[in-house]
């Protein structure tokens, strides 16, 4: 019997990381990607790809079914500006987001998880075939943090609990115990810039997850496209964390933390209430 898993691919290099993982571990993978995110070299890693524009909600669980399969994991974002620029609800997509009181990330990602879960497909945790991408406490890659970055790490780590716990973003960029950057719907990378142009050099950014983090979805990542923008903008360390948050292409983050002299370190972090 084939042990068949699919695959809710959004943007970046997760799903395609995700995927070799996969077949690896013996799974026969079946994606449903978005037209608007997903990578065009998924079709060599998957043994079936159904192309879908975002908000076809009602198509993607006709595609699973059609593959016969009743266990997926999401894996990688879908920019939520899409919901607002190119986006093409199918009935199914309509009808669930009228219901909806907000758009906020988690209502949206809750709804689509009930929709599947009435279809009887069963949202798997995002970090559960993860393995080595998850980031562990300490240091991670490049070099060590000096005490005012671990200072900066503590207080950037509060603050980010603190708009993660409104749903706003999971990032912000400090410097000496000042707040540069909060991240909202432009993304990590956006807010990243902001917030290394209003520092000196020194800043300190800070990711982490939200309180009670549904670890279906919106699973904090960072890639080498992080490490970039922290260089081309002056941020000098990053505090990620530990336990939850997923590490994309950990070689190359290796090697660019190293070329760039940054510090890329796992944090413990409590939320409160």
């Amino acid at each position: 019997m084939t042990n068949k898993i699919g695959l809710i691919a959004g943007y970046g290099e997760f799903p395609l990381e995700l995927t070799r993982t996969l077949n690896d571990k013996g799974f026969e993978v079946h994606v449903v990607a978005a037209r608007e995110e997903t990578s065009p070299e998924i079709e060599q890693l998957a043994a079936s790809v159904c192309w879908l524009h975002v908000g076809k909600i009602g198509g993607m669980i006709k595609a699973f079914q059609a593959a016969g399969v009743t266990q997926v994991i999401m894996a990688g974002k879908v920019q939520k500006l899409h919901l607002f620029r190119n986006f093409r609800p199918d009935f199914v997509a309509v009808k669930a987001l009228l219901s909806l009181s907000d758009r906020r990330d988690d209502s949206i990602m809750l709804k689509i998880t009930q929709l599947l879960t009435d279809a009887g497909i069963t949202v798997l945790s995002q970090v559960k075939y993860a393995g080595e991408m998850i980031a562990q406490e300490g240091l991670l890659f490049g070099i060590k943090p000096s005490k005012q970055q671990l200072q900066d790490m503590s207080f950037g780590s509060t603050q980010a609990c603190g708009i993660a716990s409104l749903d706003i973003g999971q990032t912000v960029v400090v410097q000496d115990g000042a707040v540069l950057a909060v991240e909202a719907i432009e993304g990590t990378d956006k807010a990243i810039k902001r917030g290394g142009e209003l520092g000196s050099g020194k800043a300190v950014v800070v990711k982490v997850a939200k309180p009670k983090q549904d670890l279906r979805f919106d699973v904090p990542a960072i890639g080498p496209d992080t490490l970039h923008m922290m260089h081309t903008s002056g941020c000098k360390a990053l505090a990620v964390q530990a336990g939850c948050t997923l590490l994309i292409e950990r070689a190359q983050l290796e090697h660019l933390a190293n070329k760039y002299d940054l510090c890329i370190f796992g944090i413990a972090v409590e939320h409160q209430g």
